[in-house]
């Protein structure tokens, strides 16, 4: 069973079935049939057409943005674990957490671009390193405290 929101609003529960897209939406059997092409779906249910192209897949995030017919559609997918981790207080605990940040070769730090104690956020430039004399820009590959 999965949980998927569209937009921040439209809230969907959907089991899919044992067959490729089929299963139950909200209770309510479904049937898809789905053509790709060029790396765009179009996808017929319920007797209306979809042209469907996905724009960006969040993986960390469970996180799909698409355009359907023109629209973007953000999509956020939840899955058991999700409802599991929720349920024990512990929502959010899936997300990366580090300490340590290194560098991908050894090299000399030029500039140091944070200041201690400050709240940085995915792909923020922290370090200027240099290495086989060429610098380096070294980014949190995650969110960090202070």
């Amino acid at each position: 069973m999965y949980h998927a929101t569209v937009n921040n609003s439209a809230k969907w529960d959907i089991e899919p079935g044992k067959k490729s897209f089929e299963g139950k939406m909200d209770g309510q059997d479904y049937s898809l049939d789905v053509v790709v092409q060029d790396g765009r779906y179009h996808v017929l249910m319920n007797d209306k057409s979809y042209n469907v192209e996905v724009i960006e897949i969040k993986a960390e995030e469970k996180t799909l943005v698409m355009k359907v017919n023109n629209a973007i559609q953000t999509v956020v997918l939840k899955d058991r674990f999700d409802d599991l981790l929720k349920s024990l207080g512990m929502e959010g605990a899936s997300k990366a957490k580090l300490k340590d940040i290194k560098a991908p070769m050894p090299g000399m730090v030029l500039n140091i671009l944070v200041e201690a104690g400050a709240e940085v956020k995915k792909d923020d430039a922290l370090v200027i390193l240099e290495a086989m004399k060429m610098e380096n820009v070294i980014k949190s590959p995650a969110e960090g405290g202070r």
